[in-house]
């Protein structure tokens, strides 16, 4: 089965977007979602920067904005721009590299993007993500605990060295074969080249 390594970011707004159309563009396909959560704070301050670089540049950010108001009006993906920018997705990345085995993962990651980028609910706040989690019918309190234990946080440390080694410096990227595809808007180019390998 062919594979897409998906890394994405919880405070990203593009990846916002790859996120909730994905898994539809897969369907019928045999292609499976590696998802792949990681950090981008620690890739910025590799590059030097110390916050989004759409807050650094507000030309950038202003654009950024509007460009996502067009994007998710065009494929029908409720958005609202955020009171807080970028929140922190510390705790919903280790939840989500705990569990990535688990059936429920992908609803998870959708329900908590569309708390950050459709109803400004701080996903930073454990209350939220404990709500995320008992609305898809899950157990929350051992959920949460064990995001908190050495061997989860080791893991997302490591996942965000990667993605840095593999050359990611944003997100969303894809990553295929050896092949780095960067941006919501090269979704589609990536998953194109899977199925040309698939033919």
């Amino acid at each position: 089965m062919q594979q897409i390594e998906f890394f994405f970011e919880f405070a990203s707004t593009y990846s916002y977007l790859s996120v909730m159309r994905i898994e539809s563009l897969l369907r019928d396909s045999k292609i499976q979602i590696l998802w792949k959560p990681f950090l981008l704070g620690p890739i910025f301050k590799k590059q030097g920067w110390n916050d989004s670089p759409f807050n650094l540049f507000p030309a950038k950010g202003k654009y950024m904005w509007k460009d996502l108001q067009r994007r998710a009006k065009k494929y029908g993906i409720p958005f609202s721009i955020p009171s807080q920018f970028p929140r922190n997705g510390l705790l919903a990345s280790r939840i989500t590299i705990a569990n990535l085995e688990k059936s429920w993962i992908s609803t998870f990651i959708r329900e908590t993007f569309q708390a950050n980028f459709a109803k400004d609910l701080d996903i930073a706040n454990p209350e939220v993500l404990r709500s995320i989690l008992i609305g898809i019918g899950l157990d929350a309190d051992p959920i949460l605990e064990n995001s908190g234990k050495q061997e989860v946080k080791d893991l997302l440390r490591k996942q965000t060295e990667k993605a840095f080694e593999l050359g990611i410096f944003g997100a969303p990227s894809f990553i295929i074969g050896n092949e780095l595809f960067w941006g919501d808007d090269r979704l589609k180019d990536a998953i194109l080249e899977l199925k040309r390998n698939l033919q």
